[in-house]
C-alpha cells in the first residue's frame, strides 16, 4: 500500500510537472507597444471617411508633428466628438495602445474633468460647450503606420498631450508626456473626493517632509512658485543644471519615496516603454538624480516641483485657481519627438 501510495504521489507530482511546462510554453510575450499601435492606427485609420481620413493624417515630417499643447485651442486632427460606432471604439483602442491600464484610466479621468468645469463655468452655455468638452480630444497620424520607417502619432485636447514615434516597429519616443488636472480636487463631501493626479502631490509632499532642517534648506529653492511648468508648447525641454537634493545625498527612506514618485510617473506608459524608461534611469545612475520644491509647504497653497536625472525631467506646478489645477510633464534630456535637443 505505502508503495502505491508513494507511485500515486510520483504520478501526480509528474504530471503538475508536465502542466507547469506546457502553462509556461503557452504563455506568450505580451507584444511590444510598438506592435500593438502599428494595429490599433491601421485599424483607427480603416474606420474612417475619407474626409475624416485626410482630417486625421498628416506627413511624417510636418510642422504639426510638434505642434503639441495642453491649452484649451483649435486643433488640427480629428476630434472624438465627430466619430461613432466602429470609428469610435477604435479610437479608443488606439489611445489604450498608447498607455498601461493605470495610464488610460489616468487620461480617461483627465477627459472628464472637462464635463466639470462646463457645469461650474460662467457664460454661455453654446460657449461654455465649445470650450470645455470631453469629447474634444484630437487624434492625428503622421506617415503611414508600418513596422519598417518611422511614423507617430498624437492624442491631445485640454490637459492631455500623448506623443509617440515608432521606428521600424519600436516606440523610439514617447515624449512630450502630459497630464493635467482642473480641479485638481473635487470634494462633494465624505467619501465622495476625487482626486486626479493626487499621488503625484502625495508622495512628493511626502519626500519634502521627511528632509531635515539643514537638507530642506536644498530641496527648498524658493518660498513662490512659479506661474506654470516650462517650455509648454515648445519642441524641445526646457532644461538648466540641476537643483535640490540629490539622491545619493538621500538616506534610505528618502530614496523609497523618490522611487515611489517616479513610478507613479513611470505607470503610464505601456510595459516596454516603462522598462526602457527604467533601464535608461538605471545606466546613468539614480544617484544624480534631483527633487527640488518651490513654493508652500502646506496643502492648498500654490506649490512646484522638479525632478531631474541625466536622462529625464519631471516638472509638477500646482498654482492657478487657488491651487487646485495641476500641470505634470515628463520630457527627455535629449529630445523630445526623436529629434534631438539643440
Amino acid at each position: 500500500m505505502a508503495r502505491k501510495k508513494l507511485l500515486l504521489s510520483f504520478l501526480v507530482i509528474g504530471c503538475f510537472g508536465v502542466l507547469l511546462t506546457v502553462t509556461a510554453q503557452n504563455q506568450k510575450k505580451p507584444d511590444p507597444a510598438g506592435k500593438k499601435m502599428i494595429a490599433a492606427a491601421d485599424n483607427f485609420l480603416e474606420t474612417l471617411s475619407e474626409e475624416q481620413k485626410e482630417q486625421a493624417t498628416f506627413a511624417y515630417d510636418s510642422d504639426e508633428r510638434v505642434n503639441w499643447h495642453f491649452i484649451p485651442r483649435e486643433r488640427k486632427g480629428l476630434p472624438l466628438k465627430d466619430l461613432e460606432g466602429d470609428a469610435r471604439k477604435a479610437a479608443e483602442q488606439l489611445l489604450q495602445a498608447g498607455l498601461s491600464e493605470a495610464g488610460y484610466d489616468q487620461a480617461v479621468n483627465v477627459m472628464s474633468l472637462e464635463e466639470i468645469l462646463f457645469l461650474l463655468e460662467g457664460g454661455e452655455r453654446e460657449y461654455r460647450r465649445d470650450r470645455r468638452d470631453p469629447q474634444k480630444y484630437y487624434f492625428s497620424v503622421f506617415g503611414e503606420p508600418n513596422a519598417q520607417g518611422t511614423w507617430g502619432w498624437r492624442v491631445e485636447g485640454h490637459h492631455l498631450s500623448l506623443n509617440y514615434t515608432i521606428e521600424n516597429g519600436h516606440v523610439v519616443a514617447s515624449t512630450p508626456e502630459f497630464f493635467g488636472a482642473n480641479p485638481a480636487l473635487v470634494d462633494s463631501g465624505p467619501k465622495r473626493k476625487i482626486r486626479v493626479l493626487g499621488p503625484e502631490e502625495d508622495l512628493a509632499r511626502q519626500l519634502l517632509n521627511a528632509t531635515d532642517p539643514e537638507e530642506m534648506k536644498t530641496i527648498w529653492i524658493s518660498k513662490e512658485a512659479p506661474d506654470d511648468i516650462r517650455g509648454g508648447g515648445e519642441v524641445q525641454p526646457v532644461v538648466t543644471e540641476a537643483v535640490g537634493l540629490a539622491a545619493g545625498d538621500m538616506n534610505d527612506q528618502q530614496k523609497k519615496l523618490l522611487r515611489a514618485l517616479l513610478a507613479e510617473y513611470l505607470k503610464n506608459m505601456p510595459g516596454d516603454v516603462e522598462a526602457d524608461r527604467r533601464k535608461r534611469i538605471n545606466d546613468a545612475g539614480w544617484e544624480g538624480i534631483h527633487f527640488a520644491w518651490w513654493g508652500s509647504d502646506k496643502p492648498n497653497e500654490r506649490h512646484h516641483y522638479v525632478v531631474q536625472g541625466d536622462t529625464f525631467i519631471i516638472e509638477y506646478n500646482n498654482t492657478q485657481n487657488d491651487a487646485n489645477h495641476l500641470h505634470t510633464i515628463w520630457r527627455n534630456i535629449d529630445g523630445d519627438f526623436n529629434l534631438p535637443r539643440e
